[in-house]
């Protein structure tokens, strides 16, 4: 059920624009800047358009979780797009995909920077408690665009107040002082943050957001027991659980899940999204352009817990047979049943089973014979909800920001690097693994630091992705030069591969071993210059208006 959050957005998020905008407009009916922020009922609206720019759509009316997968090493967009260009290692100055990352975010940052300047006197009017929790929403939504900033382009200009542009010339902060901020405005937000809504709610700043951004934004600066005192936090206010059944947190059916700490809200005729139009396959009526690429598919272990390339149970001839169940709740499979029909993409299977109708019925296999039916083989199962099917450019499905499964793995990764590896690290990764629609093999005491910092990688990728954190993780491992040059693969279109292939100790597959690995599909040829590619190209207007900002290197 969508709540009147989105309605609230709908009436005043959608309208919500510089004051600049307003100026004009004094004595009309419409607020003015002279006018604007006077009520308790201006300041709620205006601070509930603040997360207007959390529904930020950089390409194809796709959400930037979303997308982001694409600029990974376990996805790829189809469309010939500066996206597409991104992942190629191939990003300008000129890339609008990457621009729209830097305009939004800011245009974000001065909304709520705008507020806070007018905000002061409104504590005469506004009941206490509502003010300073108002004020904390804003403050974390701050913290959120400067957290992506920040780690997108290593560093940017840190606007705290309406600055004019005729002023805005401004140098950069360093990585290292975002971060301070960023964590310091996490603090201060924190203990004016309800620990829970109600449902009318649901979709605004809680504490456990709070929180568990703090956990992810320290983990990722290496801050490792601000990492784990947030997570943990996030732990004792006993609000979030593991939903037992995996797949049903991306559908409808899952949205008020427990394990959901954060998501955004979408609602039609308020605000959609076009994720069915690139996840679906072309018999659901779809463009398969979003995908998951081989090297994923064959980086999940089998049911005993072995990677591929070690576990008995691994059949080349079955490849998709006794797998961590993680991998078919958040990829479509070749013999997988998706929207009622079974999905195939083998050349010569021209019909295929569609049980929408009763008796169900063979039709023609348009992943068998579309030119441009999904280049990998694969499709994301993760927020393809066959609920959609007809409807693929008006999706209301929420997605998830953050949820209780990432803060656990937050807690155990931020243990092991900082050498305090006890019990509770063990129980942390182990309760992801094991919630009863996975059940996995627990990990085992006695481990050592490098063998869990394996696991915790390994476990990372399975659990969370196609949901936008993949590019900081290869990162910030300072692994992103050993997994994104080279081929893009997909799978073999004519049979399986010979042999699995080898899985290292971030659970990246290499092919050298595999007999017929040449004929897997090269999706694409990717390049990764270590010297540059760790972070995003400035965009070159930004250069132009504000010459203290200096590029990144070799852009």
């Amino acid at each position: 059920m969508k709540t009147k959050f989105n309605v609230i957005i709908l009436a005043f998020g959608l309208t919500l624009v510089s004051c600049s905008d307003y100026l004009d407009r004094y004595p009309l009916d419409s607020p003015s800047d002279e006018t604007f922020l006077r009520t308790e009922a201006e300041f709620e609206a205006a601070v509930t358009g603040c997360y207007n720019t959390l529904w930020f759509k950089p390409i194809d009316n796709g959400s930037f979780l979303l997308t982001l997968e694409c600029a990974s090493d376990i996805g790829w967009d189809r469309n010939v797009s500066d996206l597409q260009i991104l992942g190629q290692g191939a990003a300008t100055p000129d890339n609008t995909y990457t621009g729209n990352f830097w305009n939004t975010l800011y245009r974000g940052i001065g909304r709520v920077n705008y507020i806070l300047s007018k905000a002061e006197p409104l504590a005469e009017i506004v009941p206490t408690e509502k003010y300073n929790r108002l004020l904390a929403e804003i403050r974390f939504l701050r913290a959120y665009y400067y957290f992506y900033l920040n780690e997108l382009y290593g560093g940017v200009p840190l606007l705290t107040t309406p600055v004019p542009l005729s002023e805005a010339v401004l140098p950069r902060s360093s990585k290292a002082e975002l971060t301070d901020f960023i964590l310091a405005e996490l603090d201060a937000a924190v203990p004016n943050l309800p620990i829970q809504t109600d449902a009318a709610n649901r979709g605004r700043v809680t504490r456990g957001a709070a929180l568990a951004l703090k956990s992810r934004v320290a983990l990722y600066a290496g801050r490792w027991p601000e990492a784990i005192s947030a997570a943990q936090a996030v732990m004792d206010l006993g609000q979030y659980h593991l939903h037992e059944n995996f797949g049903e947190l991306f559908s409808y059916a899952g949205q008020t899940s427990s394990e959901i700490i954060m998501s955004i809200q979408f609602l039609k005729g308020v605000m959609v999204h076009s994720t069915p139009r690139h996840f679906f396959s072309r018999i659901a009526l779809g463009h398969s352009n979003k995908i998951p690429v081989q090297t994923l598919v064959d980086s999940y272990e089998c049911t005993d817990g072995l990677s591929i390339d070690r576990s008995p149970l691994f059949d080349p001839a079955h490849p998709f047979a006794n797998r961590d169940p993680r991998l078919g709740y958040t990829v479509v499979l070749p013999q997988s049943v998706f929207v009622g029909y079974v999905f195939e993409t083998h050349p010569d299977s021209l019909q295929t089973w569609n049980y929408n109708f009763d008796p169900p019925r063979r039709v023609q296999n348009e992943e068998a014979t579309h030119a441009y039916a999904t280049f990998s083989g694969y499709l994301w199962r993760k927020y393809a909800d066959p609920a959609d099917y007809g409807d693929i450019d008006n999706s209301d499905l929420n997605l998830i920001m953050f949820r209780y499964a990432e803060v656990l793995l937050n807690y155990a990764e931020a243990k092991i690097e900082q050498g305090s590896i006890d019990q509770s690290v063990y129980d942390a990764i182990n309760a992801v693994r094991q919630r009863p629609s996975v059940n996995m093999p627990p990990i085992t005491p006695g481990k050592t630091q490098a063998e869990l910092r394996s696991i915790i990688r390994k476990e990372r990728k399975y659990e969370l992705a196609g949901e936008g954190i993949r590019l900081f993780d290869i990162r910030r491992w300072n692994i992103a030069h050993e997994v994104m040059p080279g081929d893009l693969l997909g799978r073999i279109r004519n049979s399986f591969l010979s042999d699995a292939p080898r899985i290292d100790e971030n659970g990246t597959p290499h092919y050298d071993n595999v007999a017929n690995a040449a004929q897997m599909r090269v999706i694409e040829r990717r390049q990764f210059r270590q010297d540059r590619d760790y972070v995003w190209p400035i965009r070159r207007l930004e250069l132009e208006t504000n010459p203290a900002i200096e590029q990144n290197p070799n852009y």
